[in-house]
C-alpha cells in the first residue's frame, strides 16, 4: 500500500542526519518519498491546481502559479535564511515558524505529496534549530495539520473569514513544547457551526466511541478498527461525510476509502444520507 511505503521512507529520511536548507533539498525529499509511486516524483508541476476543501465548505486555497513556482520557492527560502530568531519569545518563534511552513505549503510545488514533503522538511529544519522533533504528532494528526495549513492560507473577507495561523500554532505548541491541546478538525471549519458545538460534541463523542469499540472489535481487523475510531472522532454525532473526507481523515487512497465505507455500511456502523449529494454518510446512533 502506498501509505505504508511512504511511511517507511519518511522514517528512513528522518533517521538521516544530513540536511541542507535549500530548495534542492526540498525537491529531493519529494523525489525520495515518492519515487516509483508518482511519475512526477521530484519534479515541479507545470500546471495550475485547485482542491476542494472540507474545512472551507468546498472552496479552494489559491495555490502557487505554475509559471512562478521555482521563483516563489527560492524567495521563501531566501527570506527564511535572512530571518533572525534572536531575542524572540517562544510565542513569537512559534508564530514565525507557523508562518514559514504555511507559506511553503501554499506554493504546492508538486502535483501530489504537498503536505508530507513539507512535513518531513520542516521536521529536519526544526532539528537544526535545536528542537527534538519526531513524526509522531504529524502522523497522528495528519488531517488537522493539513487543515490548519489550509486555514492559514484562505481569506473570504466578505464573510468575515481571514487567514490565520492560530490553529497551526496550537499544533506547533504540542509538537515543540509538549503541550497537550486538543486537535479537533471540526474547530477549523469556516462555518463555525462545529466550533460552537465543540464542548457538547466532545462530551458526546467519547461515550459514542466507548460504545462503538466493543462492537467493531468483534467484526473488523485491528487496523480497520483503528480507522473507524479515528473517523468517529473526526465526524462526531450526526456529522455528514463522504469518501474524500475519509481519505483525508485517515490518509488512505480512494479505493481503500470506498472499501472501508462499504464495509461499515454492510455492518451497520454507518448509514447513507439523502439530500446531501451522492455518497454521503453518517454514523448510526447507538
Amino acid at each position: 500500500e502506498e501509505a505504508d511505503k511512504v511511511s517507511a521512507r519518511i522514517a528512513a529520511l528522518l533517521s538521516e542526519r544530513a540536511f541542507s536548507f535549500t530548495p534542492n533539498e526540498y525537491i529531493s525529499i519529494h523525489r525520495k518519498l515518492f519515487a516509483g509511486i508518482y511519475s512526477h516524483a521530484g519534479r515541479i508541476r507545470d500546471y495550475n491546481i485547485t482542491k476542494k476543501e472540507w474545512v472551507l465548505n468546498g472552496a479552494t486555497v489559491l495555490y502557487g502559479s505554475a509559471t512562478e513556482l521555482r521563483a516563489t520557492l527560492d524567495y521563501d527560502f531566501s527570506e527564511e535564511k535572512k530571518f533572525s530568531y534572536k531575542n524572540l519569545s517562544m510565542d513569537e518563534i512559534i508564530h514565525h515558524l507557523a508562518f514559514f511552513v504555511s507559506r511553503l505549503w501554499q506554493i504546492h510545488v508538486f502535483g501530489e505529496g504537498n503536505t508530507r514533503t513539507p512535513a518531513v522538511f520542516f521536521i529536519k529544519y526544526l532539528r537544526t534549530l535545536g528542537f527534538d522533533v519526531t513524526n509522531d504528532i504529524f502522523a497522528e494528526n495528519a488531517w488537522y495539520f493539513r487543515n490548519s495549513l489550509v486555514r492559514a492560507n484562505y481569506n473570504d473577507l466578505k464573510n468575515g473569514i481571514h487567514e490565520t495561523t492560530e490553529f497551526l500554532e496550537v499544533f506547533l505548541r504540542n509538537l515543540l513544547l509538549n503541550e497537550n491541546h486538543p486537535l479537533h478538525n471540526r474547530t477549523l471549519h469556516i462555518s463555525g457551526i462545529f466550533k460552537e458545538a465543540e464542548k457538547p460534541d466532545i462530551e458526546i463523542a467519547k461515550p459514542d466511541i466507548d460504545d462503538l469499540k466493543p462492537d467493531i472489535e468483534a467484526v473488523f481487523q485491528p487496523k480497520t478498527v483503528s480507522h473507524i475510531l479515528k473517523l468517529r472522532e473526526a465526524f462526531p454525532g450526526q456529522t455528514i461525510f463522504g469518501r474524500s473526507d475519509v481519505m483525508k481523515a485517515i490518509d488512505i487512497k480512494a479505493s481503500r476509502a470506498s472499501d472501508l465505507l462499504k464495509e461499515m455500511v454492510e455492518h451497520g456502523v454507518i448509514e447513507p444520507v439523502t439530500g446531501h449529494g451522492k455518497g454521503k454518510y453518517h454514523f448510526r446512533q447507538q
